[in-house]
């Protein structure tokens, strides 16, 4: 458990020191979409931590980091594909469904985009097709109580029961984590680091 915390950990230093970087770059050269993306990609990572409002600002800036990468190159795929998970992940964290089903479908023109401008890639084909199940996970997630319900339903096998409520206060923002994880996972989501080195391998199926 703490290697998991120790990665996460990592994971959360590497992507502030790049929002850092872009951060800086922008400053001497703001018209670099190649720049903004990183920019966008690392706030939509960072998303992942701290509790639902600080994730929902993170996902805003996210939003309009990559808004301005498109603005300037509007057939920047990367751009286009972070983007349509930053409206995904906006979605999830939107309680109301119509509210969230606006995201939902400016997501999926993001991703109809993404495979227009680069035909053929795997994880834009696996995230237009997920998007489409979304609003479906959407209303299923919410109607069971939301995120921290479904981390349970999600935990199912370990020690969910006796722990779970012990553990649920105690541990709220692991939960939100997690099953925010998770849902990025769900809709195609891989990091926007591996998509930078384009040749990335799969992940184990384990």
């Amino acid at each position: 458990m703490d290697m998991g915390g120790q990665n996460d950990l990592e994971r959360l230093m590497m992507f502030e020191h790049a929002r850092i970087n872009a951060e800086a770059e922008y400053a001497n050269n703001p018209k670099d979409a190649d720049n903004l993306t990183k920019w966008g990609g690392a706030l939509l990572e960072l998303s992942q931590f701290g509790d639902i409002n600080e994730s929902k600002n993170m996902l805003k800036e996210a939003v309009s980091k990559l808004t301005e990468a498109l603005s300037i190159n509007p057939a920047k795929h990367e751009a286009l594909w972070c983007l349509g998970n930053a409206h995904t992940a906006n979605a999830f964290l939107t309680i109301d469904y119509d509210e969230a089903k606006v995201k939902f479908d400016d997501a999926f023109l993001c991703f109809q985009k993404a495979v227009e401008e680069c035909p053929g890639n795997e994880h834009y084909l696996q995230s237009l097709a997920s998007c489409a199940k979304a609003p479906e996970l959407h209303k299923e997630i919410h109607k069971h109580g939301g995120l921290g319900q479904a981390q349970q339903t999600l935990g199912g096998g370990s020690a969910a029961s006796s722990s779970a409520k012990s553990s649920a206060k105690h541990k709220s923002s692991d939960l939100k984590y997690d099953i925010f994880g998770w849902i990025i996972l769900a809709v195609g989501l891989v990091a926007w680091l591996g998509m930078a080195k384009s040749n990335v391998p799969p992940p184990p199926p384990r």
